[in-house]
């Protein structure tokens, strides 16, 4: 066959080419009452094996608000956005599978004015292994490796957070700045595995102290932070307490009484800096540190 002779494609056939898709091509139709249907909804995949096709092309609000769960009132608000301003709808949910982790489903549809409403055509893929691969790096990006505790870039965003609440509420906010006594004296004597075990166990049992709604994260080193939500610095000085007498009868393997702490505990001042915070608490540490080790020192 001569090289400039080109073979002639064969037929493909749409319908068959939508089927062998890892998505769905849909069409949306929501109308100026609020009425909502999907005129077209084709593709591969498993997520059509689970929905009801027909109700979907009649009626598709109720079966959407099943399906989206939790999601619904971020898809909804989603979809108003689009409708209102004509920009293009990009969004993602979680889908139940029945026997199954649900499943990271994403649309990206087009919208267009039509005479009773606003009809979108696009495409919804299952981007679950995506999801799942975010979830891993944003982990291994915000969590200490050897504690699994969060790490100083966590804290920080977290704090920053109910630093601002606390100003706009005027609610308490305190912070415990928490120091292993003579960690390097301990890795001499005991190993360095068995000082990271230290820091793991020490992890561990801080958090089963805790309240829910507290944080304790690794800074680095054996130096930790807890941040305390909606806690006054007295309350908070009582908590430190307690968990340096746990941890000083706590047995690491070596005994009771061979890992002590000494913590700083510091109190939010609405608007202050959280350098400001930080450093106050740090003072605190080193009084704490000063004055013999294995007690709590408040930083007004």
């Amino acid at each position: 066959m001569p090289v400039n002779e080109i073979t002639a494609p064969q037929n493909v056939c749409a319908d068959q080419l939508i089927a062998a898709i890892p998505g769905v091509i849909f069409q949306f139709h929501r109308s100026h009452n609020g009425h909502m249907y999907f005129p077209y909804l084709e593709g591969g995949g498993v997520a059509l094996k689970h929905v009801d096709r027909d109700i979907l092309a009649q009626n598709a609000g109720g079966l959407v608000e099943q399906l989206t769960g939790s999601d619904h009132p971020k898809i909804m608000s989603a979809i108003e956005r689009s409708a209102r301003w004509m920009l293009p709808l990009t969004t993602r949910f979680r889908l139940p599978f029945p026997k199954a982790n649900p499943h990271w489903i994403a649309v990206s549809a087009r919208p267009e004015p039509v005479t009773d409403g606003v009809r979108w055509n696009g495409i919804m893929m299952d981007i679950s292994d995506q999801v799942t691969e975010e979830q891993r790096l944003r982990k291994l990006c915000d969590t200490d490796p050897l504690t699994e505790l969060p790490n100083r870039r966590k804290l920080m965003v977290h704090l920053t957070q109910l630093a601002s609440t606390s100003t706009r509420h005027g609610t308490p906010l305190s912070i415990m700045m928490v120091d292993i006594d003579h960690f390097k004296r301990l890795n001499d004597r005991w190993g360095h595995l068995h000082g990271d075990d230290v820091l793991k166990q020490l992890a561990d049992k801080t958090q089963s102290l805790l309240r829910c709604e507290d944080m304790v994260a690794r800074l680095g080193g054996e130096e930790f932070m807890v941040v305390l939500p909606l806690t006054p610095l007295q309350q908070c000085h009582t908590l430190a307490n307690r968990l340096r007498q746990a941890i000083s009868m706590h047995d690491f393997g070596m005994g009771a009484g061979h890992v002590t702490l000494s913590i700083g505990v510091a109190e939010y001042r609405c608007g202050e800096p959280l350098t400001s915070l930080i450093e106050r608490a740090d003072q605190a540490l080193y009084s704490a540190k000063d004055i013999g080790r294995n007690c709590v020192c408040i930083m007004r």
